[in-house]
């Protein structure tokens, strides 16, 4: 049983916890890999590239020690459910054995860089059934829990912490993953992604998505976040305020400005102005008074993560090394 499942210390206002970069991108276009379907948990069916995972997560603990803050270990298990899965040839076994091997690398990643005063968490990373930038073809809350229980369970019985659903593009995926979580006994965020309108691919506000997402699970989600959109897309949807505003703790913004149409069909990197997205999360700060979750998603790297704990930090009066 993981140490940390009964109570999660991310809920605590003042301690800001780093996510890492992108992943994906990552290992996309900086470290030349090949990546079908944008998966980067095949990798871990190989030592020599499971190692560029675990270097990739250990500059990011680095980091986060030298900043001071926590860190959430996100297993790369986005594409690791069913459908992906067999598109790469795995079967319903070695899903679940990939899903526990990148639990087992986090152990590894935090046995390396947490301390007593600086706690990291392992999320087991759970993505959309589709695509994650489209709503179109779209389950049930039913079927959406049904899909994505298996893999929640595998996390159950690991040390991971909680999980976390990614990318989520309309409500009932994110309704049906919270009542998978529940029959596990697993804590949950759900983290929603949004078109350059400040909607969920779906249509639907984010106001619309989370207190949906709420009234139908019961509030289970211990927190949402939202992720893989840069913050200019999003930070107006925010202004109003509103108790469904206290419910989002945690943002991974792409460096991009882009749409996700255009960062689909991009051939380079886009990897922003790693100031300017710091600067844009002290904004956020200010409009998200619960905010404490925060790193990158697309193109983002350590350039980003720091400008954005520096951010954090400042505005928060939270005092960190110089």
């Amino acid at each position: 049983m993981s140490q940390y499942r009964s109570r999660l210390p991310m809920l605590d206002r003042d301690q800001v916890f780093l996510t890492p970069g992108g992943l994906g991108t990552s290992l996309l276009f900086r470290e030349g890999l090949d990546l079908p379907h944008f998966a980067s948990f095949d990798l871990l069916k190989d030592e020599r590239s499971a190692s560029l995972i675990e270097d990739f997560f250990d500059r990011f603990a680095m980091l986060a020690r030298e900043r001071g803050v926590g860190m959430m270990l996100t297993t790369p298990t986005w594409r690791a459910n069913r459908d992906w899965g067999r598109k790469l040839g795995y079967s319903d076994d070695a899903l679940a054995a990939v899903n526990r091997r990148a639990v087992d690398l986090m152990l590894k990643v935090r046995s390396k860089w947490q301390t007593p005063g600086m706690p990291d968490i392992i999320a087991g990373t759970i993505g959309p059934r589709g695509d994650g930038y489209q709503a179109d073809a779209r389950m049930s809350a039913t079927e959406a829990r049904d899909y994505h229980h298996a893999q929640i369970a595998t996390f159950a019985a690991t040390e991971a912490d909680m999980v976390g659903a990614n990318t989520l593009t309309y409500v009932d995926e994110a309704i049906g993953i919270a009542y998978a979580a529940r029959a596990c006994a697993m804590p949950l965020f759900v983290s929603f992604t949004v078109e350059t309108d400040g909607r969920l691919p779906s249509g639907d506000t984010l106001q619309e998505a989370i207190e949906r997402t709420d009234a139908q699970t019961d509030g289970y989600a211990a927190f949402f976040m939202i992720n893989c959109a840069h913050p200019s897309h999003f930070q107006s949807a925010l202004q109003a305020g509103g108790d469904w505003v206290q419910r989002i703790r945690g943002v991974r913004a792409n460096a991009s400005r882009r749409s996700h149409a255009e960062l689909n069909d991009a051939s380079e990197l886009d990897d922003g102005d790693p100031a300017d997205l710091g600067e844009h999360y002290a904004v956020l700060r200010r409009l998200l008074p619960r905010l404490t979750m925060v790193g990158g998603c697309c193109g983002t790297d350590l350039r980003h993560a720091d400008q954005i704990c520096r951010a954090m930090q400042r505005v928060s009066g939270i005092e960190s090394p110089s």
